[in-house]
C-alpha cells in the first residue's frame, strides 16, 4: 500500500511539474498586434501618432504606445500619414512608411534605428522572408525602390511608370508582386535579378489591394469600379474570374479610396476570402475552397473598412475599422481603443510573436494565404 501511495504521489508531482512547465512555456509566448497610426487618411484623431501595441491573448488590451516623436514629420513639423507596415522578427526590425519616409524600429527596445527619405515619396512596402531586401513603392509615382532592409540604403530601382502603390513578397521570397494605380496589370519581379519577369492580367481596371495564396498560383484583386474582386492565375497570367457582390447590396461611393471594395484578404488556411465594402460598412465573406469563390455571409462594421488582415493562426480578423472578429463564429469580440479610450482605426497592422522576450515570428499587413504546396501551413 505504501509503495502504491508513493507511486501515486510521484505521478501527481510529475503531472504538476508538466502542467507548470506547459503554463510557463505558454506564458513565455506573447502575441502582440502592432498598429501604425495615423493609418487612415483624414482620420488622424483615431489613434494619434506612433505605433500602438495590443495584447492579442488578453482581450486585445492596450499595452503601450511606441512614440515616433521627431519622426514621420514633414518639413513644417506636421505628422505625415502612415502608408505601410511590415516586419522581420528574426532580425528584430519593424518598418513603417509615411508619405515621405521609411522608419526602422528595434522590436526589443522600441527605439528608432534609422529614418530615410526618398525622392519620390513612399507607399505600401514588403520585405523578403529572409529580412534582406525590401521593395518600397514611391508615392503613386514612377518607381519601386529596392532597399537594403538592414540600412535603408537604395540598391537599385525599377522604373515602371504605373503610379506605384501596393507590394507583396511571396512566401518563398523569390518574387515580389507590384501593383500601381495607373495599371490594370500586376507586375512580377524576381528577387535575384531585381527585374520584371512578367505580368498578370490585364484585369478590368486599375488594381487596388490584392492578395496571393501560399503556393503563389492565384491572386485575388480589388479593382476600381468593382464591388467585389477578380481572380488571376499567377502561372499563366490569365484573368480567371470576376466576382461581383450580389445585386441586393446597395452601390455607392465610399468616403475614402474612391473604389467600392478596397481591402481583401485570404484566411491563412485559404478556406475563406474576406472582401471590404466601404459604402455599406461591411465585410463580405466567400468560400475560397472553390473557384470562383462563393458568398457565405456578411459582417456589419462600425465604420467604412479599407483593409483587412488576419492573425497568424487564422482565428482573428482585423479590419481597418478596429474591430477584432472571431473568424470561426464571425462575431465581433473586441474593439481596439488607445490609452485614452479613443477608437483606433488603421489599415496598417500586423502580428508579432515573442518568445522569452525575443521576436520570433511576424504576420503581414496583407491577408496572405499560407498554404504552401507540400509544406502545410
Amino acid at each position: 500500500m505504501l509503495r502504491f501511495q508513493r507511486l501515486i504521489l510521484t505521478c501527481v508531482v510529475v503531472l504538476s511539474l508538466s502542467l507548470l512547465s506547459a503554463r510557463s512555456d505558454a506564458e513565455d509566448v506573447q502575441r502582440l498586434l502592432y498598429v501604425a497610426s495615423p493609418g487612415v487618411r483624414n482620420y488622424e484623431h483615431w489613434g494619434g501618432h506612433g505605433v500602438l501595441v495590443f495584447d492579442m491573448d488578453h482581450g486585445h488590451e492596450f499595452v503601450r504606445r511606441i512614440p515616433l516623436d521627431g519622426y514621420g514629420l514633414d518639413a513644417d513639423g506636421n505628422v505625415l500619414n502612415v502608408k505601410g507596415i511590415c516586419a522581420h522578427a528574426e532580425t528584430g526590425r519593424l518598418f513603417v512608411s509615411t508619405l515621405e519616409h521609411l522608419i526602422c524600429l528595434d522590436l526589443q527596445t522600441d527605439q528608432v534605428n534609422w529614418q530615410h527619405a526618398y525622392d519620390q515619396g513612399c507607399d505600401r512596402m514588403s520585405v523578403s522572408p529572409d529580412g534582406a531586401v525590401m521593395y518600397l513603392p514611391s508615392l503613386e509615382k514612377e518607381v519601386w525602390y529596392v532597399i537594403d532592409a538592414a540600412t535603408g540604403e537604395e540598391i537599385t530601382r525599377l522604373d515602371l511608370g504605373i503610379r506605384s502603390h501596393n507590394t507583396v513578397c511571396g512566401l518563398d521570397g523569390e518574387q515580389f508582386y507590384l501593383a500601381g494605380l495607373g495599371s490594370s496589370e500586376l507586375f512580377l519581379a524576381k528577387t535575384g535579378s531585381h527585374a520584371i519577369e512578367r505580368t498578370i492580367g490585364p484585369f478590368s481596371d486599375s488594381i487596388r489591394p490584392f492578395t496571393v495564396n501560399g503556393s503563389q498560383t492565384l491572386v485575388f484583386v480589388n479593382v476600381n469600379e468593382l464591388l467585389g474582386f477578380e481572380v488571376g492565375d499567377l502561372r499563366t497570367g490569365e484573368v480567371l474570374h470576376r466576382v461581383e457582390v450580389s445585386d441586393d447590396v446597395p452601390r455607392g461611393k465610399p468616403d475614402r479610396h474612391g473604389c467600392p471594395s478596397h481591402g481583401i484578404g485570404l484566411t491563412p488556411d485559404e478556406t475563406e476570402l474576406w472582401v471590404c465594402d466601404g459604402f455599406n460598412s461591411q465585410l463580405h465573406i466567400y468560400d475560397a475552397t472553390v473557384l470562383p469563390p462563393k458568398p457565405t455571409t456578411r459582417i456589419k462594421l462600425r465604420e467604412q473598412p479599407g483593409w483587412v488582415t488576419f492573425s497568424l493562426d487564422g482565428t482573428r480578423a482585423y479590419p481597418s475599422t478596429g474591430e477584432v472578429i472571431d473568424v470561426e463564429s464571425k462575431q465581433i469580440i473586441a474593439r481596439l481603443t488607445d490609452e485614452e479610450g479613443r477608437e483606433v482605426h488603421s489599415e496598417k497592422m500586423l502580428e508579432i510573436q515573442f518568445e522569452n522576450g525575443a521576436p520570433v515570428r511576424n504576420g503581414d499587413q496583407f491577408g496572405l494565404g499560407r498554404v504552401r504546396a507540400g509544406a502545410g501551413t
